[in-house]
């Protein structure tokens, strides 16, 4: 697993992922010229910020600040998962039993000590809300705490990646007594009875070196020091993270000193940025992977999308080239739905290349020698790693036009095309992935029955055996160079198969003002506070 991660970093220099929202008045805010408040500019794509139900990259952001975890990312080497709130830990041979030693005299916000009764209450919550980022729980059979400073969790079936996933937000602890205060509730029939979002929406329950104090939805979050934190000293008396969705407005607000960081940066501000001296830039291939999908459910397009053939069509028609010069930087063509750098991932000179011609061939023997007309879906006014959707949409639209698809756009209100493509409603769509945990197994979720396969609607049902048969020996394969060469298989497969054409993995980049000392880009959550100075 770690070997994994070592494969992902030493690709990646760094990366850099963002999110949409509304626009918040910069001329009302405050500059971030206080020594002792961070502010960072990132695009909002906040839903929640209960643990169990958030999975958002901002609410990622916002949970590294006020929660931790039982393993977390190393900071200064993030090819290594470190200890948290555990300090230390187990893996069985088989990969199926997890044993964790927590740490002693650890407090929550509350000032309630923390033990391994509310890591299985946390759990077990998150377990039983289902929420979003619940599927990172799958498999787990028991929480046990045969003391008050060990967790033993079993699962079903052998797990290469658990420790991996470990370090997200739904793995947060949260303090039982006072979350039970404000209505939360654990166990199977959590989803019914839990009443706590609404609390932590607006507070936070952790033990995290920031205490939650306010979220103004489409506008900030702000942040404030817990000044009783297990880890030390926490450099800055608050945190407000501001909602900027547009690059060139985060541009200009880092330039003005009105944010300490830049999360969404385009490739054409780079320039101009390097040239200022009071900026500073990193940047790097990210781990993005920017996709169209295809719905699996011929009800939705009539049978078109869901037509094998037409789906390499599509495949063989976008201009892969043209679009990586549209988004400019260091982007690469992802051969597959697994980023360039993972463990297994073919390396960029095997990607899809144009072929028109094989296009309309294609087309005419699944029945449309004339084309078509579709619909394609995709979140407006919405940018991740620099990439404009809106800019990206239209150049596939003249793509595949000229392959005789004639695709109409449907740009959508982030949350509402969101809700429609989690929902499976979606017969054409351009979207994104970003790594839920660094490991190819996180990229299961594009196969059958995975999270974004139930998306396109492609179940047991309707699946070949062939890629069926790859997913289930991926899923419990503990060894890494047999996992690699089964997710070559993988991705020769979904080549040629399969509803996805994958188009970009594009470059990343965040900018800061100079004066903000010890950034290090973490993919998880790219800012971690608690690091940072400011002189």
């Amino acid at each position: 697993m770690h070997r994994t991660l070592a494969s992902i970093l030493a690709f990646l220099l760094a990366a850099l992922v963002g999110s949409a929202g509304v626009l918040a008045s910069p001329a009302a805010a405050p500059r971030a010229t206080d020594a002792n408040t961070l502010v960072v500019g990132a695009a909002f794509d906040i839903k929640s910020l209960d643990p169990a139900r958030g999975f958002e990259q901002i609410t990622s952001m916002v949970h590294k600040a006020t929660y931790d975890t039982l393993v977390t990312l190393d900071e200064k080497d993030i090819s290594k998962i470190v200890p948290d709130l555990a300090e230390s830990w187990e893996v069985s041979p088989d990969a199926k039993t997890f044993t964790f030693h927590l740490r002693q005299n650890v407090k929550f916000h509350s000032g309630n000590p923390m033990t391994s009764a509310d890591v299985k209450w946390s759990y077990e919550r998150a377990m039983g809300i289902k929420g979003n980022p619940s599927f990172l729980l799958d498999g787990i059979a028991s929480v046990d705490t045969p003391d008050d400073y060990t967790v033993v969790i079993r699962k079903t079936d052998p797990d290469p990646s658990f420790i991996a996933k470990s370090i997200f937000g739904v793995f947060a602890v949260l303090d039982s007594k006072t979350v039970m205060a404000h209505g939360g509730t654990s166990g199977p029939d959590a989803k019914d009875t839990d009443k706590a979002e609404d609390w932590l929406n607006q507070n936070s329950a952790g033990t995290g070196p920031f205490i939650l104090k306010k979220w103004t939805p489409e506008t900030e979050v702000e942040v404030e020091k817990f000044s009783d934190y297990w880890g030390g000293s926490v450099p800055f008396d608050r945190v407000i993270y501001r909602n900027i969705p547009e690059p060139a407005t985060q541009k200009l607000t880092l330039e003005a000193g009105d944010i300490d960081i830049a999360t969404e940066v385009s490739p054409d501000q780079v320039p101009a940025l390097k040239g200022n001296p009071d900026v500073q830039v990193v940047e790097g291939v990210g781990t993005d992977i920017f996709f169209l999908l295809m719905n699996e459910n011929p009800d939705l397009s009539g049978g078109t999308m869901s037509n094998p053939k037409v789906q390499l069509a599509v495949r063989y028609a976008l201009d892969y080239d043209g679009i990586r010069k549209l988004v400019g930087g260091p982007a690469v063509t992802p051969p597959s739905m697994l980023p360039v750098g993972f463990l297994g991932a073919y390396p960029p000179d095997k990607a899809f290349t144009r072929d028109l011609d094989k296009a309309k061939a294609l087309l005419a023997e699944a029945g449309y020698p004339n084309g078509f007309d579709i619909q394609l879906d995709y979140p407006t006014k919405f940018a991740r790693s620099g990439v404009s959707f809106d800019l990206v949409a239209q150049k596939i639209q003249a793509d595949l036009t000229e392959a005789g698809i004639r695709v109409t756009l449907r740009p959508g209100e982030l949350q509402t095309s969101l809700a429609e493509y989690r929902a499976g409603k979606q017969a054409f769509g351009f979207w994104l992935w970003g790594a839920d945990y660094f490991d190819s197994n996180d990229y299961l979720a594009f196969l059958p029955e995975g999270i974004v396969g139930k998306r396109a609607n492609w179940t047991n049902a309707n699946a070949d055996s062939t890629i069926k048969q790859l997913r289930d020996q991926i899923a419990v394969e503990v060894d890494n160079a047999k996992r690699a060469q089964l997710w070559q298989q993988v991705q020769d497969y979904l080549q040629q198969n399969g509803p996805y054409a994958p188009l970009l993995q594009p470059g990343a980049y965040v900018a800061l003002r100079a004066n903000v000392q010890n950034y290090v880009y973490n993919p998880a959550w790219r800012v971690n506070p608690l690091i940072l100075s400011k002189t």
